[in-house]
């Protein structure tokens, strides 16, 4: 009987934590977001912050994304520990000590408005950046990527939004492309660490992060499982076009002047 009580007071305070609009255009999101990462290995910030953050506000569905992108990806972790060159991430990572604050200073403090187009105006940016095909060329060396690490991590801090910067200056390097991956996947598992403990100071991890979290966790854990059964029926160029395309038409969707379209 305590148990059955205790079930329902939970399920009364998620439904009361939900939102009043736009929950079914969120579920939609999450599952495609899901998806995106799963067969592409990004984009799910990219397609979920500008949304999520027009139906919940970018302090709720900032650390959401946190939540359950951690959770679904940590299976990972120690293969990635073992392939990744880990002087090189640490180095990136000591950056994102100094970013993370600082972005997740920029959620907790700037007006949801304004944050809101920032984050609108910084995906466009992003995308940009991912279609032009844009590399560093130059040689690797300790202070930038600590500087890339620092930039990703404002971002991140954010919005969750680091991963282009990163993907862009790793992908230019001649290291093996199982390296590469590794390092990536270890340097946003540390990210999420830094990120995670910042947004526990600032306060952000309030009750409905942990509501929304429960509901769109298994729709985005299904998207993944999708997206990495879908990744070899065809060719990843195809793959980065509906990404591409998915990121874009979520930035637009984002902008606070469409919000109607998502009620």
């Amino acid at each position: 009987m305590g148990d059955t009580g205790f079930l329902a007071t939970l399920l009364t305070r998620v439904a009361a934590s939900l939102p009043e609009h736009g929950l079914y255009p969120l579920l939609v999101c999450t599952f495609i977001a899901g998806m995106a990462r799963g067969f592409s290995g990004f984009g799910a910030a990219l397609i979920l912050i500008p949304i999520g953050g027009s139906i919940v506000g970018p302090k709720i569905i900032s650390p959401v994304l946190l939540v359950i992108d951690t959770i679904a990806a940590a299976g990972m972790l120690p293969a990635a520990w073992r392939a990744a060159n880990r002087r090189e991430v640490f180095t990136m990572a000591s950056g994102a000590l100094i970013g993370v604050p600082l972005g997740t200073a920029a959620l907790a403090l700037a007006d949801p408005l304004y944050l809101r187009w920032a984050i609108t105006i910084v995906s466009a940016c992003l995308l940009i950046l991912l279609v032009s095909g844009w590399r560093y060329h130059g040689q690797p060396r300790a202070p930038l990527t600590a500087g890339v690490g620092g930039i990703a991590g404002i971002f991140s801090g954010a919005a969750q939004l680091g991963g282009p910067p990163v993907v862009a200056y790793w992908l230019s390097g001649a290291s093996d492309v199982l390296v590469i991956r590794s390092n990536i996947m270890l340097y946003f598992a540390i990210s999420s660490a830094l990120t995670a403990v910042s947004y526990l100071v600032g306060g952000l991890f309030v009750e409905q992060v942990f509501a929304l979290t429960l509901v769109i966790l298994p729709l985005y854990a299904g998207g993944l499982h999708v997206g990495s059964r879908l990744f070899g029926l065809a060719r990843p160029a195809t793959f980065r076009i509906i990404c591409y395309t998915l990121i874009g038409a979520s930035a637009v969707l984002g902008m606070p002047a469409l919000d109607m379209l998502l009620r």
